[in-house]
This record gives structure tokens, C-alpha cells and sequence, in this order.
């Protein structure tokens, strides 16, 4: 199975890249590295949610619905590509991550912001329009797959992380911030593990630093 990374490591990749950066007026070097840090961030958030039933069947619900059947996957350059994103996309966007954060998304978006040297305004679209684009490939490869259950789509979400050691590593990052207080310490911390995973050749580390030519 490819992953969501070896997907977006074509030209995919690079308009997601050059089109974010483009409607978000930043530098595509730091929305590069924003979305290094988001993609798994999502990833480990929604593994953290179908280790119990019934996250794993909202999940699996989510999933089933039409917009996110891989559609965005295939409208990419025209969503990225016109005067602004899609507001359809940032609505979906929005939703899934204050599903998957629990309200939390704050504190995720912080660490995205630390980790790539966003401002908080443009971090947290990043992870609105990240957050289609994963549920729109995991919605394309339950399909393909046929999985239905709990223990199916875990470990298609552990796969695309890098195995169980990444996957229980990106696992702990998501914790680490849903658990925090905001206070700073501990998205200082997780912002530094994300931008130490870029020398990982193994698992997630490897796999972003060839998505994003780094």
C-alpha cells in the first residue's frame, strides 16, 4: 500500500506546496515545512481516535460520506489554483480538525506555527486544508481496501504513519498537546520534535523529508 507521503512525493505534492503557499501568501519553504509537521500531526490525532470503537466508527462514518471519497485529490491544482481556496474545503477543513483535536486545535496549530515559522492565522489554515486532502485519501483507500472495522482502518492509518513506532510516536506528540495547558512548555517541545524528525530517514521522518525535497 502507498501511503498519503508517497502520494503527495509527485506532482501532487508540489502543487499542494506551491498552490497553499501561493493563496496563503507565505514562503513555500515555511508551507513545506508546516505541512510536515500537520499531515502526521492529523494522522497521529485520528490513530488516537479509533483506538477506541466508537471513534473508529465515527471515523469510518466520516469517511463513507461522498466529499471524502478522494474527490480533492483529483481538483487539487483547481481548489489551490483560483483567487482563493475553496471555501467549501476550509469549511470541511475546520470541522475535521476540531473532530480530531477535540477542540484542542489550537494548541496544534501552535505547534505547527513554532515547528515552521507561521504565524498562528496561516498554521491553522494550513491544517484546514491538510485535513481534506488525508481524509480525502483515506476515504479513497477504505474504498479500495473495503475496510469497515476498527482494526482494519488503524492499521491503515499506522502504515501511513511509518509502522508502530512512528505511528505510537506521533500518537504521543498529539497527546502531549490535548493535554496540555497552552502555557507554552509542552508545544514548545512537540515543535522541536517536529522539526528533529526531518533527520529521521526511517519511518515518517524519511518519508517528509522526500515529500518535501528536504
Amino acid at each position: 500500500m502507498g501511503s498519503i507521503l508517497d502520494l503527495l512525493n509527485s506532482d501532487l505534492g508540489q502543487t499542494l506546496i506551491s498552490g497553499t503557499s501561493k493563496q496563503l501568501g507565505q514562503d513555500k519553504n515555511k508551507t513545506a515545512s508546516a505541512l510536515s509537521a500537520a499531515i502526521p500531526l492529523i494522522l497521529g490525532g485520528m490513530k488516537n481516535n479509533t483506538n477506541t470503537s466508537s471513534g473508529a466508527s465515527g471515523l469510518l462514518s466520516a469517511l463513507g460520506n461522498q466529499s471524502h471519497s478522494g474527490d480533492v485529490l483529483d481538483n487539487l491544482g483547481s481548489i489551490l489554483g483560483g483567487s482563493n481556496i475553496d471555501q467549501n474545503v476550509l469549511q470541511d477543513g475546520a470541522g475535521i480538525i476540531g473532530h480530531v483535536f477535540d477542540g484542542k486545535e489550537q494548541h496544534v496549530a501552535q505547534a505547527v506555527s513554532k515547528s515552521s515559522g507561521m504565524d498562528m492565522s496561516a498554521a491553522m489554515d494550513i491544517l484546514k486544508v491538510a485535513a481534506p486532502i488525508v481524509m480525502g485519501y483515506l476515504g479513497k483507500q477504505t474504498r479500495q481496501q473495503g475496510i469497515s472495522n476498527q482494526n482494519d482502518i488503524g492499521s491503515l492509518l499506522e502504515g501511513m504513519l511509518g509502522g508502530e513506532n512512528q505511528s505510537k510516536q506521533q500518537q504521543s506528540l498529539v497527546g502531549n498537546l490535548l493535554d496540555s495547558n497552552g502555557d507554552g512548555s509542552v508545544i514548545d517541545d512537540v515543535a522541536g520534535m517536529l522539526l528533529n524528525s526531518g533527520g529521521n530517514k526511517s519511518g515518517i521522518g524519511g518519508l517528509l523529508g522526500g515529500l518535501f525535497g528536504k
